[in-house]
């Protein structure tokens, strides 16, 4: 390697070569917990495994066939054989089944490396929930084929059940329907805990989410791509963090198309299910030989083959085997288009405990060209760590595709900046030094960049599981990284830890904002992208895994550190905060409605009388009242109270009972939150302890940056103006500028500019508000700007600017709080003898206020007055001395000298001089 020093950067440029690495390897550090055997296939994430190598669902619907002698359903087993290995050919890897099969059907699929997705058969058309003899009866059905066929290694998964009727949904409720198949699925996983479970459900019920599920499974029969690909990525948003698989699509060639047009559309399908995402599909259906409810179908061809076998045995394939054929081959990269290359950066401070997965999970990637060479880098920032970081790395020194930056501690903001120079890729791909990418992140991050128009691209950031109790928890309380949805598409936010843009807009928007040393970056980020006008993307393939805090400790410090990035944001970003400070956004928070207190049902469209072809659920988000009631505010207003019952000791069992609340509703959370992977005795408990815990030190964190940060340092008191200040004759609180051609708007730039420049708190305009700047100057003041510019046309441009003092809110709070507890003990005398001092409590705040407002006030009179100097402007004085005003509190202009210039006050306005 070649080391070169360039600054405060240290970078290592990697060697040539091809290396890979296995997440096998890894010795050291966190890593996740494969509990499920080698020879089954199991859910990772969005996606299954077999083995350690990802397993795409290829597969084929097989029958049923016209029952033989013996009752069943599935062809003798030569006949098996042959099709078993046209299938192969075909390029799938999966048989979708409707019957339990033989032992032999099963030996013989193992043999031949086949899995089978299998359903089970039982009287779902009628009322079972309310009718015990056919749930005993699809029971048994569940319990017979887990235990006949779930431990079978052959067997990928089970579907309890197949489309429920959606009018005996309706009937039943949504609710006990969810519950019976989280019963059966429970069964399932009693008789053969490694087999995956599911229930094929179709979009007439999509509304059906049950708990226990391994994987949502969906049939889907729609002919148009556009509307097929839209219906993919609204199913992504409903199966969450789950895979989704299609269980069956198919193209009719005896009423609806011809056989070459079943060809074309079953590749486009097929291509649209693989490039939104899904772990796989089974086409409907193998061949046209097909039976079902005691009847040969004859009015249907839906097969890639025919019916008909040649002299060697073999289905007579269609044009569509083909089509379906190179699909499968290429699967799950499929497209056509040329993908940019990406260069990810990994910014790390610290974090060597998850440094060797992270990396190691990069050399997994496939993301190539056509002749084999890496479409991408690796560009890792080691922000100054302490740690054993960089020992870590040079373990990786061999590989090609990493770029080593080491540099002094400058924060997340700035190590991402550098990150972005080094970069040499079309688009740049941000994540933490705590996640672990899949092998196909990279494709579906581009290619979903490709087939937009967004700048920016998004995708799930999942929870791995590492066996720990607590993290679990941590992962289900308040406050963590996740993603924001306006829509099935388009994201109002994504977090960090999973963030994808193009360079020229990063470029564009002059990077990261350094002030956002460890959160906030990204947030900052994206809402500047956003306010151009551009938008962000989700692929909700492109997942990465991303540890959480594995300990109380961690978790609450990182809430403390997304508390001062609130702050700090509500300062550049007044638009997107309410009053207190907390954040509001328009799209739905993802997985919302797992976390928090939620408050009543979710609404179900079903359509007039139930009819509706796409019947849709609206969840109820978690209760906004409930996240009032634990905030900090409601505990500072608890204590407010309870001081107030010393003087009126009723309210002392306001007090208690407005303390008992958030603990109350802190246990409601807790209760309603899903079970823990890894559940412990204390696992509710701590969640509990979470969700009362996390408001308390995001908010007080929130709090405590925003007080300290609203006073001017002793330097930026500096501004002293040895002239007077330009005063309105008629307006105490405005000054007057005069320029024969720039109005306010230049000057209310270089103002801004100065104020940023001088490190002073302040928040623009967001389009909503009636003035222009509003400084905060300290704890009991800020100033607020208002500018006008009067056009005199022809002559020149004269420019009003509004300096407005106001008492902050926190002082506001302060002294109606004072007043109040002043008031009580002035009436309750017997509590305290000196109780009319009390009096005193709101003047000594007025008086603060008053001295802050002088202090304040000046320095930013003389800032304004300097500047509109500096960038060419006149003062403008009032022709009669004015005595100086009350109300700001500050000194106001006299008459200027008469030896002022004559020529200086023409084409002004009558009752104005200029110096």
């Amino acid at each position: 390697m070649t080391v070169v020093t360039t600054g405060p950067v240290l970078r290592t440029e990697p060697t040539s070569g091809t290396t890979m690495v296995r997440q096998s390897d890894v010795t050291t550090g966190r890593k996740r917990v494969i509990e499920a055997p080698a020879n089954r296939v199991r859910r990772d994430g969005k996606f299954f495994r077999l083995g350690e190598e990802k397993f795409y669902v290829k597969g084929v619907t097989y029958g049923p066939f016209a029952p033989d002698a013996n009752g069943s359903h599935f062809a003798n087993r030569a006949q098996t054989r042959k099709d078993f290995e046209q299938i192969l050919e075909l390029g799938g890897n999966c048989v979708r089944i409707y019957y339990v099969p033989p032992s032999w059907f099963l030996e013989l699929a193992r043999e031949m490396g086949i899995k089978i997705f299998l359903d089970v058969s039982w009287p779902k058309n009628l009322a079972f929930v309310d009718d015990p003899e056919v749930a005993e009866q699809a029971r048994a059905a569940v319990r017979d084929c887990a235990r006949r066929c779930g431990n079978h290694p052959a067997v990928m998964a089970i579907s309890v059940v197949n489309e429920i009727p959606p009018e005996l949904v309706r009937f039943m409720t949504a609710a006990r329907v969810e519950a019976f198949i989280d019963e059966l699925v429970a069964i399932v996983k009693e008789e053969a805990p490694h087999c995956l479970a599911t229930f094929a459900n179709f979009p007439t019920t999509e509304y059906l989410r049950p708990r226990a599920i391994d994987f949502c499974c969906f049939n889907v029969y729609l002919d148009y791509e556009p509307q097929l690909r839209n219906y993919l990525a609204r199913l992504q948003m409903i199966a969450g963090e789950l895979p989704l698989m299609l269980g069956e699509y198919g193209v009719d060639t005896h009423q609806s198309y011809s056989e070459e047009q079943q060809a074309t559309m079953l590749s486009t399908q097929l291509k649209a299910t693989f490039d939104e995402g899904a772990v796989g599909t089974f086409v409907f259906s193998y061949t046209d030989d097909w039976y079902v409810h005691n009847w040969q179908i004859e009015d249907w061809k839906f097969g890639v083959t025919r019916r008909e076998r040649d002299d060697d045995g073999y289905r007579i394939k269609k044009p569509s085997f083909a089509a379906v054929q190179d699909v499968f081959r290429r699967a799950p990269q499929v497209t056509d288009l040329k993908l940019p290359k990406c260069s990810v950066i990994i910014c790390s401070y610290n974090g060597a405990s998850t440094v060797e997965s992270c990396v190691a999970s990069m050399g997994k990637i496939r993301y190539h060209l056509p002749d084999g060479t890496p479409n991408y880098e690796v560009v890792f920032v080691d922000d100054g760590s302490k740690d054993n970081t960089q020992e870590i790395l040079a373990k990786f020194k061999d590989c090609p595709w990493l770029v080593n930056i080491k540099q002094k501690n400058m924060g997340l903001s700035y190590a991402r900046n550098v990150g972005a120079q080094a970069a040499t890729g079309e688009i740049i791909v941000y994540t933490d030094s705590d996640c672990e990418a899949d092998e196909d992140w990279l494709y579906f991050v581009a290619l979903a960049m490709v087939r937009s128009n967004h700048v920016g691209m998004g995708g799930p950031n999942l929870i791995p599981d590492e066996g720990s109790w607590v993290a679990d928890c941590v992962g289900l309380s308040p406050g963590g990284p996740t993603h924001v949805m306006i829509n099935d598409r388009e994201a109002e936010h994504v977090p960090g830890c999973n963030m994808s843009f193009y360079k020229y807009a990063w470029e564009q928007v002059n990077g990261f904002d350094p002030q956002y040393r460890a959160a906030g970056d990204d947030v900052d980020f994206i809402w500047r992208l956003q306010h151009l006008g551009y938008s962000i993307g989700f692929s909700p393939a492109a997942q990465v895994w991303h540890y959480r805090r594995n300990t109380v400790q961690a978790y609450l410090k990182q809430q403390r550190g997304y508390g001062i990035a609130e702050a700090l944001l509500k300062y550049k970003h007044p638009d997107h905060f309410n009053t207190l400070g907390a954040s509001h956004w328009r799209g739905r928070i993802y997985g919302g409605e797992e976390i928090g207190i939620k408050v009543g049902g979710d609404v179900i469209y079903h359509g007039l009388f139930g009819t509706g072809l796409f019947q849709t659920i609206y969840r109820k988000p978690a209760s906004m009242i409930a996240m009032m009631l634990m905030s900090i505010e409601w505990h500072l207003l608890t204590g407010f109270m309870a001081i107030l019952g010393l003087a009126f000791g009723p309210l002392l069992w306001v007090a208690l009972w407005m303390f008992l609340t958030p603990i109350v509703l802190a246990c409601i959370a807790a209760y309603q939150a899903p079970r823990p992977r890894h559940a412990h005795r204390f696992s509710k408990p701590l969640i509990a302890y979470l969700h009362y815990r996390q408001p308390i030190v995001r908010g007080w964190a929130r709090y405590s940056v925003r007080l300290k940060s609203k006073v001017m340092d002793a330097q930026a008191r500096g501004y002293k103006r040895r002239n007077e200040l330009p005063f309105d004759l008629y307006d105490r609180d405005t000054l007057k500028y005069w320029s024969k051609e720039h109005g306010r708007l230049k000057l209310m730039d270089e103002v801004i500019a100065e104020i940023r420049k001088k490190g002073w708190r302040v928040r623009v305009d967001s389009g909503w508000e009636g003035w222009d700047l509003e400084i905060y100057g300290s704890r009991y003041t800020k100033i607020r700007i208002t500018t006008a510019t009067e056009d005199h046309h022809g002559v020149g441009k004269l420019t009003r600017v509004r300096v407005h003092p106001m008492m902050s809110t926190f002082c506001t709070v302060l002294l109606w709080a004072s007043c109040i507890l002043g008031g009580l003990l002035l009436l309750q005398d017997y509590l305290w003898p000196f109780s009319r001092t009390a009096a005193l409590i709101p003047v000594a705040w007025w008086t603060m206020y008053l001295v802050n407002r002088w202090r304040v006030t000046v320095p930013v009179l003389g800032m304004i007055d300097e500047v509109a100097e500096r960038s060419g402007y006149w003062p403008v004085y009032p022709k009669k001395p004015e005595k100086p005003s009350i109300e700001t509190g500050v000194p106001q202009p006299v008459r200027k000298k008469e030896s002022q210039r004559e020529d200086d006050k023409v084409h002004l306005p009558e009752d104005a001089v200029v110096a």
